[in-house]
């Protein structure tokens, strides 16, 4: 098993990954079963990340295997590029069903920045299709997240993972958008008011040029699980209508049952006109993302072909059969394991287990919309100070979990917490103990080293 190690480290390049941590701390995954899986060493670890935010059921779930054997024995891919197959097609109907109304067309691709790619795109050639060639450009949120293709990247704002890129990117417009905890009056309802005030008064003054607007449904991910305030998304779908601006809705994180509803934009009964969706589209099995438009904008595109409105964009394996044939056996499974509602109820157990981790006197906030939560680490409390930067303690966290039993990947000193969402409360009970015993040993161990001056 060395021997894999050291492949490992010789010929692989990992994703958001410093390679130089990795050589000092390598993993490779074997086999998984349930919400566990096992190293090449034998060892068991929780998945408290979803295996990045995706896994639904767990590993090995009988019925999803099935769906894909079943498949392999008709056909594992063909094109969609001018045809379509069947589990494909049959997929895009259960989708209609089962998103927001108003979404009634359904453009596969392969992962959630792709979906974001084609949404911007879809959003950019409407208005030139119907004769609106000035709406070219894009408002999109302050911390935002959208994958790393450079259509995506172009409307993030997280320095961290975007700022090098910024010769190949377009510009957009950036929008303030509410971070409670940081803000300076802390009142939810002040902060999303401040914010929508702003942002109306981008759209006054650039509604004529402005082609879509670019949000993540209610929480915001990879900017450390910031979840909105109450009536902040809707706030933006009514201005978006009032200015005639498309809004595009990103919920390839938040979709799936991951916070309590099927989507997280039905919190607030939000109606996008693009939606991009995928992770746990799949089950956490196989990488199909899906961008979902209204009916208006699909007929933007429907013409002679001469007329050059096209859209011209497609993928190697869009549609592909063996990832529809497991998508489609997800949803069979969500509706007949109520996946949902079990989330929902859950959520709020999960909500009460996570009250332990207050009392820690480095957790300035806790962050949770049904099964997506971040925990902030702060080096002062009361200040809500950080961490500084290089002491990198969370990911010392997250080493110490790994340790101590479970996987998960920080956001900086935001430690993540997004479990599978068939999780029972014993499990949750279990993980929420090792990410408690986690923190407390880690900022113990900062506090003497603080202490000490080094």
């Amino acid at each position: 098993m060395n021997n894999l190690i050291e492949k490992s480290k010789k010929y692989l390049w990992l994703p958001f990954t410093q390679m130089k941590d990795y050589d000092y701390n390598p993993l490779i995954i074997e086999s998984g079963t349930g919400i566990k899986v096992k190293d090449i060493d034998g060892n068991e670890y929780y998945d408290g990340f979803s295996s990045v935010w995706l896994n639904v059921h767990g590993h090995r779930k009988t019925e999803l295997d099935e769906a894909i054997k079943r498949q392999l024995d008709k056909i594992a891919h063909s094109t969609l590029l001018g045809m379509t197959n069947v589990p494909a097609t049959e997929l895009a109907e259960k989708l209609v069903q089962v998103t927001p109304e108003r979404l009634t067309r359904v453009f596969y691709s392969d992962s959630g920045a792709e979906a974001m790619e084609i949404a911007l795109k879809m959003a950019f050639q409407y208005w030139k299709n119907i004769g609106k060639p000035k709406k070219q450009k894009f408002i999109s949120m302050q911390n935002g997240y959208h994958g790393d293709t450079i259509g995506a990247v172009s409307v993030g704002a997280i320095d961290l993972f975007h700022h090098v890129y910024g010769p190949l990117m377009f510009n957009s417009i950036k929008a303030s958008i509410p971070y409670v905890y940081r803000s300076e009056s802390e009142d939810p309802i002040q902060c999303r008011d401040q914010c929508l005030q702003k942002l109306e008064e981008i759209l006054i003054c650039h509604h004529e040029e402005i082609a879509a607007l670019s949000i993540e449904s209610m929480v915001q991910g990879a900017a450390g699980i910031i979840v909105m305030p109450e009536g902040f998304l809707s706030g933006v779908r009514a201005l978006c209508t009032k200015y005639d601006v498309l809004m595009i809705v990103d919920e390839v994180a938040t979709g799936f049952g991951r916070t309590g509803r099927m989507f997280a934009c039905e919190h607030e009964n939000v109606q996008p006109d693009l939606m991009a969706a995928g992770k746990g589209l799949t089950g956490g099995y196989l990488p199909i993302a899906v961008t979902l438009a209204t009916e208006e904008i699909y007929e933007a595109f429907y013409e002679d072909y001469e007329q050059l409105k096209t859209f011209f964009h497609g993928h190697s394996y869009t549609g592909n059969q063996l990832g529809c044939a497991v998508a489609l056996e997800n949803l069979h499974l969500f509706e007949s394991e109520n996946i949902v509602k079990r989330v929902a109820e859950k959520s709020e157990y999960l909500q009460k287990s996570l009250e332990c981790l207050r009392e820690l006197p480095h957790v300035g906030e806790i962050r949770q919309l049904g099964f997506m939560c971040g925990v902030e680490l702060v080096q002062d409390k009361r200040t809500k100070s950080p961490f500084a930067f290089e002491r990198r303690v969370g990911y010392k966290v997250s080493l110490k979990m790994r340790e101590l039993g479970m996987l998960t990947r920080p956001l900086g000193n935001v430690i993540v917490f997004m479990p599978p969402l068939v999780s029972t409360q014993t499990e949750l009970e279990e993980m929420v103990a090792i990410m408690r015993d986690a923190i407390s040993i880690v900022c113990q161990e900062e506090e003497a080293t603080l202490g000490s001056g080094v």
